[in-house]
């Protein structure tokens, strides 16, 4: 009688201990599909992939429930914001996403690729004629801020074509994309270092591609998914839902170019209070685009998730020679691609 008794109050604590378990389980399970998300993207086409997925609901599909959505006009802008902690999620350039974690110690990792290049040199055709006339005196050349892509791409001209880099750079002024476009009209500049879907648009002032980032940089990462360590570590369930949906966006954006480009025209007309900083957004929103536009402008990006821990090395020991980050690292430390697989 003690043994049978004995068995059963060990079978009985097992069973219960399981039911436990399973229960405590669920729990977290569903804890962390209802964990809200803050995202953030760049206000390109660039972040192609998260618009559409907001678009189409694919989001909502998965239970991701979205605590913000912001927009920023250029990609260091949104490196900044990622200090705040109600931002967990960003579709950002690659150069950014390294400055912010290699310099202001932003605890994060790249989990996925959006695109390849994105990037392009254009110029007044009736001034500029080849490369080399970027460095002759009084040629008023406008490009993002330093550290960012279109800078790189800007570095990367110089050491390709071996020019004088402080006769190029003496010809610079630091001027953001809608303010380029704006003085491209007013004939203030003559060549510009340019993210798309911004660069299409200088084409369309009168200005000539000359160089894209494909001619340029073999293989460039263009933007990146990064999430904040912190939601990696308590909710990788989320993080998995997140580059789930991103990939699903970006397959079916491929396939669909064409309403595709018109998700992107109807994202990319919204500026005011929903796109940061809020003062260029206002110049922003005296640019118009068309569905055309951007299709042209999406062509040039090769829209895909995969990415090259080698290319990111590269852009690190880049960045690092630059001066750009206070030291080279390993890309490893830096990237997490489990969830792509």
């Amino acid at each position: 009688m003690i043994k049978r008794s004995l068995l059963f109050k060990t079978s009985l604590f097992m069973v219960l201990s399981l039911l436990f378990l399973a229960t405590i389980g669920g729990c977290t399970q569903s804890q962390e599909s209802n964990t809200p998300v803050g995202v953030a993207v760049e206000f390109t086409d660039h972040a192609a992939c998260a618009y559409i997925a907001l678009d189409k609901g694919y989001f909502k599909d998965v239970g991701l429930k979205l605590s913000a959505y912001e927009s920023y006009v250029t990609g260091t802008a949104l490196a900044a914001a990622l200090a705040r902690n109600d931002i967990q999620v960003a579709y950002l350039c690659l150069a950014p996403a390294i400055s912010a974690y290699a310099n202001a110690g932003v605890p994060l990792k790249i989990v996925a690729g959006t695109h390849k290049y994105g990037y392009g040199l254009v110029v007044n055709p009736d001034k500029i004629k080849s490369v080399e006339d970027l460095i002759k005196p009084n040629v008023r050349i406008a490009c993002v801020e330093v550290g960012s892509s279109a800078d790189l791409l800007l570095q990367k001209i110089i050491y390709k074509y071996g020019l004088n880099r402080d006769a190029l750079l003496e010809n610079v002024q630091r001027i953001n994309p809608p303010k380029q476009i704006l003085a491209i009209r007013a004939g203030k500049i003559d060549a510009a270092f340019l993210p798309e879907q911004w660069a299409t648009m200088a084409e369309d002032a009168g200005f000539k591609m000359l160089l894209t980032a494909k001619d340029i940089w073999p293989g460039m990462q263009g933007s990146v998914l990064i999430v904040k360590d912190d939601l990696l570590k308590n909710s990788p369930e989320t993080v998995r839902k997140v580059v789930e949906v991103s990939k699903k966006a970006t397959i079916w954006a491929n396939e669909n170019p064409n309403p595709a480009s018109g998700i992107l025209y109807k994202e990319l007309q919204s500026t005011g209070n929903q796109v940061f900083p809020t003062d260029i957004a206002a110049t922003a929103g005296e640019l118009q685009i068309s569905t055309e536009l951007l299709l042209r402008s999406m062509n040039r990006l090769e829209y895909t998730t995969g990415i090259d821990p080698a290319t990111v090395q590269e852009t690190i020991d880049f960045m690092a020679s630059l001066g750009y980050i206070k030291n080279s690292f390993k890309a490893e430390d830096i990237l997490d691609l489990r969830f792509l697989q």
